[in-house]
């Protein structure tokens, strides 16, 4: 990718982060974690990452985001009101955010392994077909694409998901499913007409 379409993409990603949280309306945050989303998608196809660049427009900017606009729409949440910054808060969050970088500049530094370039790192393909023998994994169409000199990367994401993280998703699956099922709920709860008290007994 070109260094201006890096910079580019980068700075969709931080201006539309920091209107996520800037903007009062909900809606308008949502749909601009939307364009934040797909910034960061295009990043990934930069970096040759095209599976998860394209998993990172269906499901994050399409399916959760719809279900989070959903929510939001469901629920009528108004626009939040102003409020007076106090200085404790704004302190706070700004020792929190250097705290941040911090540890994020000393995990960089401290993994040498992150600072060479992916083309200077050849995949070895029959180190990979070795060491899944060796785990006892046996996907033909898996072992085809290695011994092709093919890097089947949806298919290992799914080996993975569906193999050893197969609890975890399910479980995600059942708080979403949960959180929907409870935001449906209060809406309707919220509809419900008040029912009238009956009118005191006159006095005799």
């Amino acid at each position: 990718m070109p260094t201006a379409l890096f910079y580019l993409f980068s700075g969709i990603l931080l201006v539309f982060g920091l209107m996520v949280v800037g903007l009062r309306n909900p809606v308008s945050s949502a749909l601009s974690l939307v364009v934040s989303f797909i910034g960061l998608a295009a990043l990934y196809v930069s970096l040759n990452a095209y599976f998860i660049g394209v998993i990172q427009v269906l499901v994050y900017a399409g399916a959760v985001m719809v279900l989070f606009l959903f929510i939001i729409m469901l629920m009528d949440i108004k626009a939040e009101q102003r409020r007076k910054l106090k200085p404790v808060p704004v302190f706070g969050g700004a020792l929190l955010v250097v705290v941040f970088l911090l540890q994020l500049v000393t995990v960089l530094n401290g993994y040498k392994d992150g600072q060479r370039r992916l083309i200077d790192t050849p995949i070895d393909f029959a180190a990979a077909q070795s060491a899944r023998a060796a785990a006892g994994k046996n996907v033909p169409s898996i072992e085809r694409d290695l011994a092709a000199g093919e890097l089947p990367d949806t298919k290992l994401v799914g080996e993975l998901l569906f193999t050893k993280y197969t609890t975890h998703l399910q479980i995600v699956g059942v708080l979403l499913l949960a959180a929907t099922v409870g935001v449906v709920v209060l809406s309707r709860r919220e509809d419900r007409p008040v029912a009238a008290k009956p009118a005191p007994a006159p006095e005799s």
